[in-house]
């Protein structure tokens, strides 16, 4: 146990290590969210109407609506990024010295995840000092509700790129398919719009959608009561998902000791 919780740590530290030497991954995992935030949120704030939960007579405008799904997006960056990282372990050797030694294929799993989960939740919190920008008073109630919401995003999310770049050698195929799954999850979550208004099969695809759940309680930690209602569905739902993709990821981590070939 102890020789895996080093192990874990070990790699945890790593991955952080390799984030802090790269700044332009800082600066592009939180830079374009934010360009991308100002710029629409701007431009679609005249057009945006939708009243607040806690009074009627106040609405929230697009920037505030928009900043929790703008800090999914940089949540989803950062779990792209770090599960880059495997794949060029994978291609310089370093995974394979892993997979052969005595570290049990938790130790690993979790090392990679929460090294991802870590960095997610640091830019995440970069991120929220732009509330106020937005007209949005931060308080330590807020800050810590926001916080847990962030942390379970950013375990699910991490731990769904380890399980897809687990089984890819190619960073430019793995990019293709991150981007073909997890920016049309993100466009599907409600992040841009409010799914009362969308078709009916667009409100379905955002309610069985897990990014929708995780959105939906970064906006309860940010807007109050916005989402009364759907804070215990939502957060079984991210946690399940996470647990979920760790268990598989150790089954198909643990199942290659052997050799990884791909």
């Amino acid at each position: 146990m102890n020789q895996g919780m080093l192990a874990l740590y070990t790699l945890w530290l790593r991955e952080l290590t390799r984030f802090f030497r790269q700044p332009s991954r800082v600066a592009g995992a939180i830079g374009t969210p934010l360009i991308f935030w100002f710029f629409l949120g701007s431009g679609l704030q005249g057009s945006f109407r939708m009243p607040s939960a806690e009074n009627g007579l106040s609405e929230v405008s697009y920037l505030q609506y928009f900043l929790p799904g703008t800090i999914l997006l940089v949540v989803l960056f950062t779990a792209i990024f770090s599960s880059i990282s495997l794949i060029q372990d994978r291609n310089e050797g370093f995974l394979q010295s892993v997979l052969v030694s005595p570290a049990p294929a938790w130790a690993v799993v979790g090392g990679k995840v929460l090294g991802g989960t870590t960095m997610a939740v640091i830019q995440g919190i970069l991120f929220i000092a732009a509330a106020p920008l937005a007209g949005m008073p931060l308080s330590f109630g807020m800050l810590a509700g926001f916080a847990f919401a962030l942390f379970l995003n950013a375990f699910a999310l991490s731990a769904l790129g380890f399980a897809l770049a687990w089984r890819f050698k190619s960073v430019q195929g793995f990019h293709a398919v991150m981007n073909l799954v997890l920016m049309p999850m993100w466009f599907l979550s409600g992040a841009l719009f409010p799914p009362g208004g969308a078709p009916a099969w667009i409100r379905s695809a955002i309610q069985i959608n897990p990014l929708s759940h995780g959105l939906a309680l970064l906006r309860h930690a940010l807007h109050g009561h916005l989402e009364a209602g759907s804070f215990l569905l939502s957060f079984s739902i991210v946690a399940g998902f996470g647990l979920f993709l760790i268990f598989y990821s150790q089954w198909a981590a643990a199942s290659r000791r052997a050799g990884d070939v791909l």
